[in-house]
């Protein structure tokens, strides 16, 4: 079971979320051909985007960070940090509700696919940190709502324990490794399967896995989710991406809302009820036949639910 516990950890944290990972001089990509393949699949999924949007890239000092902005100019900020490997694009399903009233900027994390250049320097989590910091500071984002899916969540609740004046509301859905470790089972396992050996059979069975409705996933989202995992480099650089503590989760005193997908494989629902007795100001569910890919799957749902939580003035 230990062998076999490693082996899920290994393939959603390090090769996925690390944020030790060494980037190429083509960021993460094996070479410039099969970085420019990706980014052809990225523009593609782009199409799909069904409001206005700007593209801005940013230059800090760990290297460029690229945030596409929608939603109008006078509306409260809300950042939406992607899950692994999903980049920006994943939100395309869900930004034409955000953006009725909110200005969202959703960011390209630095040492995945997506549009964020690394420098190539090696960055643990405080130097992700930091490199956020420098990303809302250009933006001007003073004060924010904060949404974080997956390891976004799991990032999301780092960044906000380390800056708990800027964020003004919390939003997890599904954070991977935030409340509990992902639990193995054979569809962990074939969904980690697709990370070690990418192929388009073993991207279907990974879907499967992680949507009860993969149908719904637009096949130009679906094509960039597999190049970005085909044409990518990935190593074993260590992050040490654990669960938070009860002492760490109870100093989280804004309000949070926390929802998870009832079949979610990489979540159990159970944590909903362990976050609903340490959080001091939670608003957690579960959502019915929902995967972890939550925000496809039950996409009217989860934007209900988000969109009542921030309008809510508390």
């Amino acid at each position: 079971m230990f062998n076999k516990s490693l082996f899920i950890v290994s393939a959603f944290i390090l090769l996925s979320c690390g944020a030790t990972k060494t980037a190429s001089s083509h960021f993460v990509f094996k070479d410039s051909k099969a970085e420019q393949k990706y980014i052809t699949s990225y523009n593609n999924t782009m199409k799909l985007w069904p409001v206005s949007y700007e593209e801005k890239d940013i230059n800090t000092s760990f290297g460029t960070a690229h945030v596409i902005i929608s939603g109008p100019t006078s509306g409260e900020p809300l950042v939406l940090l992607h899950g692994m490997d999903a980049s920006s694009t994943m939100w395309y399903p869900n930004i034409g509700d955000y953006a009725k009233k909110y200005r969202v900027y959703t960011i390209d994390y630095l040492m995945e696919p997506g549009k964020s250049v690394s420098k190539g320097d090696k960055l643990n989590t405080d130097e992700i940190i930091s490199w956020y910091d420098q990303v809302f500071n250009n933006l001007g984002l003073e004060q924010f709502n904060l949404v974080g899916m997956s390891r976004g969540g799991w990032m999301a609740t780092h960044y906000t324990l380390h800056s708990k004046d800027r964020i003004k509301k919390l939003i997890l859905l599904a954070p991977v490794q935030t409340f509990n470790n992902i639990e193995v089972d054979t569809k962990t396992m074939t969904a980690a399967n697709f990370k070690f050996f990418p192929n388009r059979n073993n991207l279907k069975k990974a879907v499967n896995a992680l949507s009860r409705r993969p149908e719904k996933i637009a096949p130009a989202f679906k094509e960039q989710m597999y190049l970005g995992v085909k044409n990518t480099k990935s190593n074993f650089d260590v992050l040490q991406m654990t669960p938070f503590s009860k002492k760490e989760l109870k100093a989280l005193t804004l309000p949070v809302l926390v929802l998870v997908g009832d079949h979610d494989i990489l979540n159990n629902s159970n944590i909903v009820e362990k976050a609903g007795k340490i959080l001091p100001k939670i608003n957690a569910a579960v959502i019915e036949d929902a995967g972890h890919f939550l925000t496809i799957d039950q996409k009217d749902e989860v934007d209900r639910r988000i969109i009542e939580f921030l309008d809510t003035k508390k």
